[in-house]
């Protein structure tokens, strides 16, 4: 006997804690019927470009990393006092193109900057979701590495330090070091960075 097996249109991928829900094939109105649905719920973030949805609900360890690399930026832009808008997770729209939920996001002197930690993919593709919403700076944090992707006249390209004026000067080697202190003391990861960083 032969059992027909059809491709589900909806994945699931799980890691760390993390819950990733992608569905192809999808209109901008299904994906804001479906944001809608879920608008009463706290901590689930929405995607959607070129007809595919994500959903993700983020766990124990997403949340903490993404509050860490919070952290070290606010502390490195209040040390130097330099204004800034922490937009957080806040929906990013390009009616019928596009919509992002950032793990963390920030408008820094005319620049944007959003920042993702991935647990179950290198999602690089996001970049083409924030290249339609015209995000200035990308910040990716995975397996330990930071990976930071500016927005050039021919897309994103990866670079070795922030583009963006204000926050040029972060090592990022060093930072990537302190994220990884601060899982287990915020304190110390604060100390270090603020010693390799000196105003």
């Amino acid at each position: 006997m032969t059992i027909a097996t059809r491709r589900s249109p909806i994945e699931v991928v799980i890691g760390k804690g993390d819950v990733r829900t992608i569905q192809r094939g999808k209109t901008w109105l299904q994906f804001e019927y479906l944001q809608k649905g879920f608008e009463h719920t706290r901590g689930i973030k929405f995607f959607y470009y070129n007809g595919t949805i994500e959903i993700l609900m983020p766990g124990a360890a997403h949340e903490l990393f993404k509050k860490i690399i919070a952290i070290l930026i606010e502390v490195f832009l209040l040390d130097r006092n330099i204004e800034f808008e922490p937009t957080g997770s806040m929906t990013r729209k390009r009616e019928g193109t596009a919509a992002a939920e950032a793990d963390e996001s920030y408008e820094i002197q005319g620049s944007k900057l959003c920042v993702e930690i991935n647990f179950t993919s290198g999602d690089e593709s996001k970049l083409d979701c924030y290249r339609a919403l015209g995000i200035d700076e990308v910040w990716f944090w995975e397996d330990g590495v930071l990976a930071v992707y500016h927005l050039q006249s021919e897309g994103y390209q990866r670079v070795s330090s922030s583009q963006i004026p204000a926050l040029a000067s972060i090592d990022l080697a060093v930072m990537a070091e302190c994220i990884l202190i601060g899982e287990t003391s915020r304190i110390e990861a604060v100390e270090k960075f603020r010693k390799s960083h000196p105003n």
